[in-house]
């Protein structure tokens, strides 16, 4: 596997996050305020909801990484949190989930 594999599964991680989301109908319309972004409160659950939190901030963050050339995380377990925070008996929000744990499982096997 070369170098730049990581990164592109990476990539193709984020954007299968990203469709799952607009499928499950979790894509929001609004930017949140700079404020609600800001939190330093682990994924800013204090000022947005989990969805929100992924699309402004995971997903473009990641997206950056990707773009950089990486480094990616070290860890990741943010599967966990999606099953406690979404409706995963909606079968589009569970995909969710699913995609987020694979990209867990990525950056895992590099570590």
């Amino acid at each position: 596997m070369n170098d730049s594999a990581p990164l592109h599964r990476a990539a193709d991680c984020v954007l299968a996050v990203e469709t799952a989301m607009r499928e499950a109908g979790l894509w929001h319309d609004h930017v949140p305020t700079p404020a609600a972004m800001a939190s330093r409160t682990p994924f800013c659950a204090d000022t947005l909801d989990f969805s929100q939190w992924l699309q402004f901030v995971f997903i473009p963050r990641m997206r950056s990484l990707i773009e950089a050339g990486g480094p990616l995380p070290e860890a990741s377990s943010i599967a966990v949190m999606a099953e406690a925070r979404l409706d995963t008996a909606n079968v589009h929000a569970g995909r969710v989930v699913t995609e987020l744990a694979a990209f867990d499982r990525l950056i895992s096997e590099r570590a």
